[in-house]
């Protein structure tokens, strides 16, 4: 069967690359494609590398171009996706790659994003652990599907395996991240531009004032912390145009050894197609992950800090974003989990 498919968005980088991954999936179509100021141009001339699609246009982000297709991706900024997609038949298999979809409480979404809140999707980490087993099991049959937050998921998939299985704690987390200014959208802004960032490794967000800090404590919830986890989490923009190298850490539960921690992560994650555990004393590179569907993990314990290290690798455009988009789709609509994606980065 063949699923027709429509994409929201499709001028940014998050519709440029669902619309790269899409065109490799068989039983996808891609009918339609929306834009904003963009609409009525040829995609090819605003998405230069989908030579496959180059017979698409752009047309206006409406319910009416969007209604009548089996599958809708979105990709727009918070706030814009949630107006749209209430318009949109039940029927209809939506993913929403904005955060409009992914918070379940009106609080943290006021105090992190403001205006409406349109309330909470399935959430669309197929492997987090959860207390009930792999949020995969939620997606199954799911009509409404919030995709992540590339920097959320990246430290949830580090530490939810430690939380699940009682060997790390929930309080005083820390994670640091170099991340790709590509997760901050096509729209210009001067922090973001090539002459503030070459040579340069520039921090945003600092104190706790990132909009996913409350996304990784809900992901922590439901991997089993019974009370709401602590974090301090800091981002740094650094000159590579797509990625995220997160370094997570922490506290190890008292008389917890360094064997059971690596049976935690090991456990979780043993039979997941893109989400792989390094061995011992090796760490990924974002180079590693380079347009795969692949989260690599380095972990390590500090028996001196007594803490527990994570290392994770990802391609924020495609394990952060669409790669994950699109595999949650397929598990929704009951194909094979890893149609139309791979684990294989391009190197060098």
């Amino acid at each position: 069967m063949v699923f027709s498919v429509a994409v929201a968005g499709a001028s940014g980088y998050a519709g440029g690359e669902l619309l790269r991954l899409l065109a490799g999936h068989p039983q996808f179509e891609v009918r339609t494609v929306t834009a904003h100021s963009n609409a009525g141009q040829r995609l090819v001339d605003v998405q230069p590398s989908l030579r496959s699609l180059a017979h698409l246009t752009l047309v206006d982000t409406t319910p009416e171009n969007l209604t009548g297709h089996d599958v809708v991706f979105v990709a727009l900024p918070h706030g814009k996706s949630g107006e749209l997609t209430a318009h949109l038949p039940a029927e209809t298999l939506v993913v929403d790659c904005g955060a409009d979809h992914r918070l379940e409480s009106a609080y943290d979404w006021a105090a992190f994003y403001g205006g409406d809140h349109f309330g909470a999707w399935t959430y669309g980490v197929p492997e987090l652990p959860t207390a009930q087993g792999k949020q995969r099991e939620r997606i199954v049959g799911a009509r409404r599907i919030a995709a992540p937050g590339c920097n959320a998921s990246t430290v949830a998939l580090a530490l939810a395996p430690g939380i699940h299985a009682g060997v790390i704690e929930a309080q005083d987390l820390v994670a640091v991240l170099a991340v790709g200014p590509s997760g901050a959208g096509k729209s210009l802004k001067l922090p973001n531009l090539a002459a503030e960032i070459l040579g340069s490794a520039n921090p945003y967000a600092v104190g706790g004032t990132h909009r996913h800090i409350p996304e990784i404590v809900q992901s922590l919830r439901w991997a089993g912390s019974t009370i709401d986890a602590t974090i301090s989490f800091t981002p740094v923009i650094v000159p590579m145009a797509r990625g995220i190298l997160a370094t997570a850490t922490a506290r190890l539960v008292p008389g917890t050894s360094a064997a059971a921690v690596r049976a935690a992560w090991e456990n979780a994650y043993a039979d997941e197609p893109f989400v792989h555990l390094l061995p011992e004393g090796h760490f990924p590179r974002t180079n590693d992950v380079l347009g795969a569907n692949t989260a690599l993990i380095g972990l390590a314990v500090d028996e001196a800090a007594g803490r527990v290290v994570t290392v994770t690798a990802i391609d924020n455009l495609v394990k952060g974003t669409a790669g994950a988009a699109i595999q949650s789709a397929n598990i929704a609509l009951g194909l094979t989990e890893t149609l139309g994606l791979t684990m294989n980065g391009v190197a060098p």
